[in-house]
């Protein structure tokens, strides 16, 4: 391991807002600078969000520090994002520490101690520096959030503690970037002003030169240098989002109709982006308020953070009367991980994991019982779809164990064991196994089971559109600026 003798080239990006665009910039730039021969590492300090990656030794990270390593060609490591929140109620979030669980906490007592969390920060960045040539840091919502500034270790608290320079992004799909971008600049400290060494705008749609003399207004009010203008890039969503306000329907040729309510604290939900790039598959994303199609030719339940709170959503919407009609008329239902979960006879949390001490009714489509447990599951898994005999691969996370007799039918093998459980004429199943649907052969004869042709390389397309993301910041951004402000880190 290489001697830490001095600061390593690092730049983080800010935005100001969440939804910006932060987490895709960083990992297209991640490939930009990795195809220039650096080792590129990504960081985020402090990210929020229910859709988790498993590491290799068996944590987890945020989903786009899992995509930006990909983009940058290199392990995803629990030092990438130190510290996860994984929302489990309006006011409450699980707190994960270097890729283990620390805790939960309310967000008000998450305030008062996210200062001491900087220590792990600090180690896992560090950590990085040992071996990296280049660390692109992705902040968290926005510097301007001044209320959050004590103890803060996501934006400009970090950048202080650790000498980084920063560049900020502004999104114009949403309007007001001008004033966006001023004032960001107006709330800062002078301290903080200055360690911004450039912006960027995103999302442009149109001519870009329509908005040089808002460029020339933002430098003048500013003082930060343009950075460039980035238009909108439709293949983007060709790449895993992270946040579920990412979330859209992919209108197919309507051959096979996938069906999935969105539940309240839908987790994982990287499940569903190959389905949604299918040509003969339409996904129905089923909100709050809306009843599912009659017409569905499979109802899909995702993973959630909160099995039990998420059943009495799902109930409250009267989903469970809607899933039972579609059963009646053969519909076909899966449910993975807090999906598989709520199919069952019975959900028991004894030891109070997901809140008060509970045992409720699940759904009743499966015959079995689930007992969440403290012990948590996290890791990558290979295995066999026992139907078609397709290898899969994904990953388990989740806190129970499920028993009973439908179990005796499992829907697949992993590592030398049955995984999941089935009715006797398949029409309902259940699995914990994340990212399967990533896995093009077992895709292909799932969805030939429903009806419909498989026609995508779900890893190739993947790769196209990094690729030619990392070709499209390389037009609009100045990315030789990037890196000599990366490169200036302590100077």
């Amino acid at each position: 391991m290489r001697a830490r003798t001095h600061l390593r080239p690092a730049v983080m990006v800010q935005g100001t807002g969440s939804n910006v665009g932060k987490s895709i910039m960083v990992a297209g730039l991640a490939r930009v600078f990795a195809r220039r021969g650096l080792r590129v590492f990504p960081f985020k300090p402090q990210n929020m969000s229910n859709n988790a990656a498993v590491t290799a030794d068996g944590g987890e990270i945020g989903r786009a520090q899992a995509l930006q390593a990909y983009g940058a060609g290199v392990v995803p490591s629990v030092h990438m994002n130190p510290v996860l929140l994984k929302p489990e109620t309006d006011r409450g979030s699980q707190v994960i520490v270097q890729g283990r669980r620390f805790g939960t906490l309310e967000a008000r007592d998450f305030g008062r101690q996210k200062g001491s969390l900087l220590s792990y920060v600090k180690e896992s960045f560090c950590h990085l520096e040992q071996e990296a040539d280049l660390i692109l840091v992705e902040g968290a919502g926005s510097p301007a959030e001044i209320n959050l500034r004590s103890g803060d270790i996501a934006n400009m608290g970090f950048a202080q503690a650790l000498d980084v320079p920063v560049v900020l992004a502004g999104d114009i799909d949403r309007g007001g970037v001008i004033a966006a971008l001023v004032g960001t600049a107006a709330v800062l400290e002078s301290f903080e002003r200055d360690r911004i060494k450039g912006f960027f705008i995103n999302k442009f749609r149109g001519d870009p030169s329509l908005f040089d003399s808002g460029l020339t207004e933002i430098e003048n009010r500013t003082g930060w240098p343009s950075l460039g203008v980035v238009p909108w890039f439709e293949k983007a969503g060709d790449l895993p989002e992270e946040d579920a306000l990412g979330l859209d329907d992919r209108q197919g040729t309507g051959k096979v109709t996938i069906a999935v309510p969105v539940v309240s604290r839908i987790a994982n939900f990287d499940d569903l982006d190959p389905l949604r790039m299918e040509e003969q598959v339409t996904l129905r994303l089923i909100y709050p308020g809306q009843a599912l199609p009659g017409d569905a030719d499979l109802v899909l339940l995702p993973g959630t953070k909160s099995t039990i709170g998420d059943l009495a959503f799902l109930r409250a919407q009267g989903w469970d009367i809607d899933i039972a009609a579609h059963v009646r008329r053969g519909g076909r239902v899966l449910g993975i991980c807090g999906g598989y979960q709520i199919l069952g006879r019975t959900i028991r949390d004894p030891h109070g994991i997901e809140g008060a001490p509970a045992s409720c009714k699940g759904l009743g489509l499966l015959d079995v019982e689930t007992l969440l447990m403290p012990d948590k599951q996290v890791v990558a898994q290979t295995g066999t779809h026992l139907s078609s005999n397709e290898a899969v691969s994904g990953y388990e996370i989740h806190i129970g164990q499920t028993h009973g007799h439908d179990c005796a039918r499992p829907f697949l093998k992993i590592g030398g064991r049955p995984d999941g459980a089935q009715t006797a004429d398949g029409q309902i199943a259940g699995t914990y196994l994340h990212g399967l649907f990533g896995s093009d052969g077992f895709r292909a004869a799932f969805l030939e089971s429903l009806g419909a042709t498989s026609t995508l390389a779900y890893s190739a397309k993947v790769e196209a559109a990094m690729d030619g993301l990392a070709d499209h910041l390389e037009r609009h951004l100045d990315c030789d600026r990037i890196l000599a402000i990366a490169r200036s880190r302590g100077g």
